[in-house]
């Protein structure tokens, strides 16, 4: 158990860095988050899809979705980030972010899946 705990300890550190680098990005619109999400969603499609395939094991599972991908993906600040654009009365702009994200993130999964599948 210790072990397991190390593993999603370790992933989720690597990937909270790692999102804290792409989604520092200053713009008017939060294109940090909306990479990060869209790329922690092609990700996690990939994994889960070489996990089911028995590629993975149980400790890289750990390791690499449950903590790598969990530390790296925003949905906090994904929901944060729209309350915000709400609040201020854009809500085209609003609905838009949350359409893409929504959208591009559903495809990444099933991209990453489709990748997975690749693998002879």
């Amino acid at each position: 158990m210790i072990r397991n705990l190390l593993l999603v300890a370790l992933g989720g550190a690597a990937g909270s860095v790692l999102r804290y680098l792409l989604s520092n990005i200053n713009a008017s619109f939060p294109w940090g988050t909306i990479v990060v999400n869209i790329l922690g969603s092609l990700l996690i499609g990939l994994l889960v899809g070489l996990g089911g395939k028995g590629v993975l094991s149980p400790e890289m599972k750990l390791l690499l979705v449950t903590g790598f991908c969990g530390g790296f993906t925003t949905f906090s600040t994904f929901a944060n980030e729209s309350f915000g654009m709400m609040k201020a009365g854009d809500i085209l702009l609003t609905a838009l972010y949350v359409g893409v994200s929504v959208v591009l993130g559903i495809l990444a999964v099933w991209g990453g899946m489709t990748l997975s599948n690749l693998r002879g």
